[in-house]
């Protein structure tokens, strides 16, 4: 199934005809934002494309309806997060009236925006980074920092495949992914739709800390992969996953390791050089730009 088809699976008629008016390249597409009474806006290639049409907010529910199956209840812990994935690990991300119980989201009713983020592998992205981020066949502890819509997650999940398939810079091995926001691996009814490797284990919708302590208890990975660490908790289990043994690959929102260094929860890792390489992403015309590749000291290694 095409990219466009299974975004069309969840979009009432009139929208899909007009959407499919436009002649998009779906290749190109990132993201469709739907808002009741507002203009439909395709991101497509770096432009935005707005369309003359003004969803009503019968439309978004029946968005909503295709995606949990018309069984919202059953889907009531992703929706409490705000994003379902649907099938081909496209993320859909809503906001509207938040119903919370004991001071906790539970559920989101009247939903009036609905963004669909379309899911891009880039296959070989990584290629260029193996050569610094590796050692007599092993895995650096690495972590990507990038600002937000850079292309880190894009990066982390084609790293993540080559180590776990295996190539000419390191011997491939079991890899564990805690997928808290269902971007790395793209889940679709617990089935991952991007490709992770032949030995990736992924725990989807998982808290980040707690699934790497489940990971290395339950599943002896090699390394231990996750996307946008920061918490207190986060770093807590990376540093029990390290005296463990495990390899640690992740990303961090930032511009640079001095940035990084100076944060009250990530700067430790820095200053304490726990990470033996970081790769740093800047804002390009395309996503994976590589601003530079340092060392454990913060110095460029490229």
């Amino acid at each position: 199934m095409s990219k466009r088809e299974e975004i069309f699976r969840i979009l009432p008629e009139r929208l899909k005809s007009v959407i499919g008016k436009r002649n998009l390249d779906f290749d190109q597409v990132t993201e469709i934002c739907i808002r009741v009474g507002r203009p439909v806006c395709v991101y497509e290639g770096g432009r935005e494309v707005r369309l003359d049409y003004f969803p009503g907010r019968e439309e978004l529910k029946e968005i909503v309806n295709f995606m949990s199956r018309y069984s919202p209840y059953a889907f009531e812990e992703e929706m409490r997060k705000g994003f379902l994935t649907i099938e081909g690990g496209h993320r859909v991300g809503m906001a509207g009236k938040a119903i919370t119980e004991r001071d906790r989201v539970k559920n989101l009713r009247y939903v009036s925006s609905v963004h669909i983020r379309a899911a891009h592998e880039v296959k070989g992205c990584a290629d260029r980074v193996f050569p610094y981020i590796t050692n007599q066949k092993e895995l650096y502890h690495t972590m990507i920092i990038s600002p937000p819509g850079c292309g880190k997650t894009t990066l982390l999940r084609d790293i993540i495949r080559q180590v776990s398939d295996g190539n000419s810079y390191v011997k491939g091995c079991t890899v564990g992914i805690v997928d808290e926001r269902s971007e790395i691996a793209g889940c679709y009814l617990g089935a991952a739709q991007n490709d992770i490797g032949l030995r990736s284990d992924v725990l989807d919708a998982c808290p980040k800390a707690e699934g790497m302590l489940m990971l290395i208890r339950s599943m002896t990975p090699k390394v231990v992969a996750a996307d946008e660490i920061g918490t207190k908790e986060d770093v807590e289990a990376i540093e029990y996953a390290m005296h463990c043994g495990c390899r640690i690959l992740v990303t961090a929102h930032g511009n640079s390791v001095q940035e990084l260094k100076k944060k009250p929860v990530l700067g430790r890792l820095i200053q304490e050089e726990r990470f033996e390489r970081y790769i740093v992403l800047k804002q390009g015309d395309r996503p994976g730009m590589i601003e530079g590749i340092y060392d454990r000291r913060g110095q460029p290694c490229c």
